[in-house]
């Protein structure tokens, strides 16, 4: 059954996402990080490039040639990754097909909407009986 960590008060949910993206990576893991919003995916796709300094995260989008070949995508066509390691959510709802991952991870941010919305998943995911973690970031400078 799928594993869901809940990371929450994060200062920066999309930096939050780009760490937990190159430590997956780095674990051999591939990674989905999962949102509808084109807004959001240049964002995200920004941060990979350009953070850290020293570092690279192989990534594209999912509509990208060498979507099949990247171990990071970013977009919202789950069927594109060759395994379902890690999908990481950057959306106000559950994500379809989350359940085929080995590793859903919920980053939720500290305003109202989005902490309202990540109350909803956390219920969403608690009544059909998943493993939930919970780090709350204001602990650990996140």
């Amino acid at each position: 059954m799928t594993e869901i960590i809940f990371y929450t008060f994060a200062d920066n949910p999309l930096d939050v996402a780009r760490r937990v993206a190159a430590k997956a990576h780095g674990q051999g893991k591939q990674v989905m990080i999962y949102t509808p919003d084109p807004a959001v995916a240049d964002h995200i796709d920004r941060l990979l490039w350009t953070t850290p300094p020293l570092g690279f995260v192989p990534h594209c989008r999912d509509t990208d040639a060498l979507a099949s070949e990247t171990p990071v995508l970013i977009g919202s066509n789950v069927d594109t990754l060759r395994t379902a390691d890690v999908m990481i959510n950057l959306h106000h709802e559950q994500p379809p097909a989350f359940a085929r991952f080995e590793r859903l991870v919920e980053i939720i941010g500290q305003d109202d909407a989005g902490r309202e919305h990540g109350r909803e998943r956390y219920r969403f995911y608690q009544t059909r009986g998943y493993a939930l973690k919970t780090h709350d970031l204001r602990q650990h400078g996140g």
